[in-house]
C-alpha cells in the first residue's frame, strides 16, 4: 500500500528533467484551476507540451485541465497515491514535457499532507495564484506573509487573478517584495472563470465548446504579459525514479472483462484505476445506464461516481438495462458501487427538486441530496479484501439501509467514516476508491480466482 514516507529501495535510479512549477494560492476560490487552464492553453498555442497534474482527490478539474493541455491529466496525493506513485508520474512526464504545471488544492499550506509538502518533496518552485478584488497592497502583504511561513519552499512569483485596471496591478506590483516578481495579471472578466455546480465545476464533457471559448480568452489574456518565456525559462527540476517502480502488477484479472459505467451520470474516474485494471489482465467495457438498454457481456461491474441526482428520470426510465443488472446481481457477479453508484443501488433516489425516482433496488435505502451539507475527507476502505485509500465528496445521505459490514477510517479523526455495505457480491459505499494504492485488494474485489497476500510489495503502481 501507499504511504507518505521516504521511499526506502535502493534501487539505482534514472532521472530526466524539464521545468516544472507548482500552482498555489492562499485559499480555495483564488482561480487556480482558471489560471492553470489558460497557462496550459497558451504554451499549448505554442506547439509545447505541457503535462498538467492536479494535487489531491480531484475528478472534475483533471477533465477540464485535460481538455486545456490536450494531455491526460493525474491526481498527484501524497496519502492517497503515495509517494512512489507521485514520483513515477512526474519522472515519467518529465521525459516528454517542455513544462510541467502541478494545481495545487485548497490553501498551499492546508492539510496533512498539503500542497507545500508536496512541492518541497520534489524541488518544485512555487505561483502564487490570487484573486486580488478589493485588495492592492494588501495583496502583497499576504503573499509576504506565504514567502515566511516555511523555509523548504520557494516561492518564484504571483499571477494577480481578477485584476480591475493597470492602475491596480501597479500598486500590487510596487509593493511585492523583491524576491516575489508579478508574472502576469488577469482581467476581471467573467468570461474567463470556469462554470460551478455543487461538488466542484460543471463537467468538461457538457460544456466543451464553452470551454474552448474560456481557454483560448485565458491564453489570450496571458499572452501579452511575457509569463511563457519566464516559465519556460526557469531552472529545470531533476525527477527520479528507480526502475522496479515500473513493474507490471500480475495478471490476476486475466480473461476477465468488468463492465465500466461511463457517462454524464457515471464519469468519476481515476484514469490510473482504469490503467491498473488493464494492466492486470482485465477488458473493460464501458455501458451508458442513461443510454444502452443492456450491460455488456461481463464478469464484474463497476458503477464509479458522478451525478445521478441530475439525470434520475432517465436512469428510472431505462428499466431494461435496470432488469440486467438485477440479473447480474442475482448470479454474484463481483459489483462495486462507489458514491453516485451507491445511490444508483439503492431503491430510490430523490433529486434536488424532492423528485423521487426508482433506482435499481439491489441494496434496501433511499437516497437523498441534502442542500449544501455534505461530506469529505481522506479515508481507507477497511474492505475484507484489504485497506484501500481513497476519499469521500458528497452531498447526498443514504438512509433506510441495512447493516453496514465496516466504515472507512479517517486520515486523522477517530471517529468512523462511511460505511460499507456488502449484498451478496456487491460493494456498496460512498467512497471513491484509489485502486493502486491496494492492486491486490482491487483485484480480489473484481472476483481474481486467487491472489497471494504477500504480492503486494510487487505490484505497486
Amino acid at each position: 500500500m501507499s504511504d507518505f514516507r521516504d521511499s526506502r529501495e535502493s534501487h539505482r535510479e534514472t532521472s530526466a528533467s524539464c521545468p516544472a512549477v507548482f500552482i498555489a494560492a492562499p485559499a480555495s476560490g483564488q482561480g487556480k484551476t482558471t489560471v492553470t487552464a489558460a497557462l496550459a492553453r497558451m504554451l499549448r498555442r505554442r506547439n509545447k507540451v505541457v503535462r498538467v497534474f492536479k494535487t489531491g482527490p480531484d475528478y472534475l478539474d483533471p477533465r477540464v485541465l485535460s481538455q486545456a493541455s490536450g494531455r491526460s491529466v493525474d491526481p498527484l496525493d501524497l496519502w492517497m497515491a503515495g509517494e512512489t506513485y507521485c514520483r513515477r508520474r512526474l519522472f515519467e512526464a518529465a521525459q516528454e514535457a517542455d513544462l510541467i504545471l502541478v494545481e495545487g488544492a485548497m490553501g498551499l499550506f492546508d492539510g496533512e499532507p498539503s500542497s507545500a509538502d508536496l512541492a518541497a518533496l520534489f524541488g518544485l518552485p512555487m505561483v502564487i495564484v490570487m484573486d486580488v478584488k478589493g485588495m492592492a497592497q494588501t495583496a502583497a502583504a499576504l503573499v509576504s506573509g506565504l514567502v515566511g511561513f516555511r523555509d523548504d519552499i520557494r516561492i518564484a512569483g504571483l499571477i494577480a487573478n481578477a485584476c480591475g485596471s493597470a492602475r491596480h496591478r501597479e500598486l500590487i506590483e510596487a509593493a511585492l517584495p523583491e524576491s516575489v516578481p508579478l508574472l502576469a495579471a488577469m482581467p476581471r472578466d467573467a468570461s474567463l472563470a470556469l462554470p460551478e455546480r455543487h461538488l466542484g465545476l460543471v463537467q468538461a464533457e457538457e460544456i466543451r465548446d464553452d470551454l474552448e471559448a474560456r481557454f483560448e480568452a485565458g491564453a489570450e489574456a496571458l499572452a501579452g504579459e511575457g509569463l511563457a518565456e519566464a516559465l519556460l525559462g526557469m531552472a529545470p527540476v531533476t525527477f527520479t525514479a528507480a526502475p522496479a517502480e515500473a513493474a507490471a502488477p500480475p495478471r490476476w484479472l486475466a480473461g476477465r472483462t468488468i463492465g465500466v459505467a461511463r457517462d454524464a451520470a457515471f464519469s468519476f474516474l481515476y484514469q490510473a484505476n482504469l490503467d491498473l485494471l488493464e494492466r492486470m489482465g482485465a477488458s473493460l467495457r464501458f455501458f451508458s445506464p442513461l443510454e444502452d438498454p443492456a450491460l455488456p457481456a461481463c464478469d464484474a461491474l463497476w458503477l464509479p461516481g458522478g451525478y445521478p441526482e441530475l439525470h434520475g428520470a432517465r436512469l428510472a426510465a431505462n428499466a431494461d438495462l435496470h432488469d440486467d443488472i438485477r440479473r447480474a446481481f442475482a448470479a454474484d457477479l463481483p459489483i462495486l458501487a462507489e458514491c453516485g453508484g451507491l445511490l444508483y443501488a439503492l431503491d430510490t433516489l430523490t433529486d434536488q427538486q424532492g423528485e423521487i425516482h426508482a433506482m435499481l433496488g439491489l441494496l434496501p435505502g433511499a437516497g437523498a441530496m441534502r442542500g449544501r451539507r455534505g461530506c469529505q475527507g481522506m479515508q481507507t476502505a477497511e474492505l475484507p479484501e484489504g485497506p484501500v485509500r481513497g476519499h469521500a465528496h458528497h452531498r447526498s445521505q443514504a438512509s433506510g439501509t441495512p447493516e453496514p459490514i465496516g466504515f472507512g477510517r479517517r486520515q486523522r479523526h477517530p471517529a468512523s467514516g462511511e460505511a460499507i455495505y456488502r449484498a451478496r457480491r456487491l460493494t456498496a459505499t460512498y467512497l471513491h476508491l484509489f485502486f493502486p494504492d491496494n492492486p491486490v485488494a482491487v483485484a480480489r474485489l473484481f472476483g481474481a480466482d486467487a491472489v497471494e497476500a504477500d504480492s503486494i510489495k510487487e505490484c505497486q503502481a
